[in-house]
Order: C-alpha cells, then sequence, then structure tokens
C-alpha cells in the first residue's frame, strides 16, 4: 500500500476539494464523480488502507464518521427523505482508493443496492 493517497493530499489541503467538514479526526469533501445530487467522502484523516485494516484504536475516527455523514445530510436537505452509506472494502467490493472512506450519497430516489440473483 502506498503511504499515501490523493485523499491524504486532500485532508492536507495540497490539492482543491469542496471540503464541508474537517477536524482532528475526519475530513469530508464532495466527490468529483457524483453519483447522486450529494455525494460526499467522509475519511478519516490517518491514513487506513481499508475496513480490513480497522484496529480498536480507530474507534474514535469511524464513529465521527457517522455523526459528520448525519451533519451534512441535514445540511444538504437530504435526512428526512433518506440516504445512503457505502463502505467498499477490497477489490470485489469495489474499493479504488486505499484510504478508508464512507460515502455518503443522496438527494433521488437509490433503488436497491444490490441486483437480485439466482442461487
Amino acid at each position: 500500500m502506498p503511504p499515501e493517497t490523493i485523499f491524504s493530499k486532500i485532508i492536507r489541503r495540497e490539492i482543491p476539494a469542496a471540503i464541508l467538514h474537517q477536524d482532528e479526526l475526519v475530513t469530508a469533501f464532495r466527490d468529483i464523480g457524483a453519483q447522486a445530487p450529494t455525494h460526499v467522502l467522509i475519511v478519516p484523516n490517518e491514513l487506513v488502507p481499508s475496513a480490513a485494516d480497522v484496529e480498536p484504536r480507530h474507534e474514535a475516527a469511524l464513529g465521527r464518521l457517522f455523526t459528520v455523514a448525519r451533519k451534512i445530510a441535514e445540511q444538504d436537505g437530504i435526512a428526512a427523505d433518506g440516504y445512503r452509506l457505502i463502505v467498499n472494502c477490497g477489490r470485489h467490493g469495489g474499493q479504488e482508493v486505499w484510504h478508508l472512506h464512507m460515502h455518503l450519497v443522496g438527494g433521488r430516489p437509490l433503488g436497491r443496492m444490490l441486483a437480485p440473483h439466482a442461487r
């Protein structure tokens, strides 16, 4: 895994991003490849490559991901109708950036998470 990611550079404000929230634990910014009217990435400031790498010491930052998601959903006016929180893990899970991150997606009906398939 790389010692830093594009998200690390956003956290340090070395590359531009529409940052909505930043504190000592997490940073939240708009996704440039938005899949819905609201599409925000919320990342721990410490580089944790994936959910498979989470340790007990990360619990405060991971809890903060959820409270920041709630705050942004309220600010964007999507809280009442609902939204989706997504964390991809690993290649089969669709993870593309090896820095743990939560997608906050909403602002329109999102449909089923996964299409049903024959068993």
